[in-house]
């Protein structure tokens, strides 16, 4: 179902019933129009995708598209479902409230039944590139898909990501950063795989909080501590990282909004090598 055409791009809505979530799910698509060979399309998954039309994502897009600015870019931006803080999360293991617990049925969705019927639907055998991006916990969401599905998607965006979900209450006694953030441990104990990048965006207004009395708040020193973790591995700060601090950037989307050209530029620009 078409909903809107804006200059460079096709706005449709489509709805597919998923076994593994149980319910059905809303997808909204951004097509580049007149692309001559289908191959070279990149493919990007956004989650929380019922926040697209706040941001004024058909808008920043289709205007990167007409201008060349970007690469032919499909976007699949899949609605949350009432239950999102049960679908996003970490698919090994649930947060100390057992939030999370079905990430591992949201990313079968997105692998086995979302993937093939983007291919099938819009007659793709093949995309240039996949990414996978997200807001909050839907930034943790994509990132441990990510990582964890590195050759399906070796690019990643993440917004004001919620690398705070641990497996222990921080005001537990025996909490600690380094061994208690999931997505931090799951860095650590993966493996390195080439050819990954990482696109990471934080406000300094996106909280109040500062756990360590450091000066820095958590979600900015969660994230730069994650990256660490990246470099760690063996990623390459300058190449294969991205860092976007938003000095007035609030938790919120229409920060993320302003974040996103320089996101679909980092990934797609004409001029880049991704």
């Amino acid at each position: 179902m078409e909903l809107l055409n804006v200059p460079g791009i096709i706005i449709e809505n489509q709805t597919i019933r998923s076994l593994y979530l149980e319910r059905e799910v809303v997808v909204d698509f951004f097509l580049p129009a007149n692309v001559p060979d289908p191959s070279l399309m990149h493919l990007l998954i956004l989650n929380d995708g019922q926040n697209m039309d706040e941001m004024n994502f058909g808008e920043i897009l289709g205007t990167l598209t007409a201008d060349g600015e970007i690469k032919p870019l499909l976007c699949a931006a899949v609605h949350a479902g009432e239950d999102r803080k049960m679908e996003y999360g970490i698919a090994s293991t649930p947060d100390y409230l057992g939030r999370g617990a079905k990430a591992g049925a949201y990313t079968s969705f997105l692998l086995e039944e979302l993937l093939p019927f983007i291919h099938a639907t819009y007659a793709v055998r093949a995309f240039a590139g996949k990414a996978i991006a997200g807001f909050s916990l839907g930034g943790l969401m994509a990132l441990d898909l990510a990582w964890n599905h590195p050759a399906t998607f070796p690019t990643a965006g993440v917004f004001s990501g919620s690398l705070w979900w641990r497996s222990v209450d921080q005001d537990d006694e025996c909490y600690n950063d380094d061994q208690h953030r999931l997505m931090h441990q799951e860095i650590r104990k993966g493996k390195f795989y080439a050819g990954m990048k990482f696109f990471f965006q934080s406000g300094n207004m996106d909280e109040t909080n500062d756990r360590n009395n450091n000066g820095i708040i958590d979600s900015i020193d969660d994230t730069l501590d994650l990256m660490k973790e990246l470099c760690a591995k063996g990623y390459d700060r300058e190449k294969d990282l991205f860092y976007l601090e938003m000095p007035e950037g609030r938790h919120d989307i229409a920060t993320w909004g302003k974040a996103m050209p320089e996101f679909l530029k980092w990934g797609w620009s004409r001029v880049s090598v991704a």
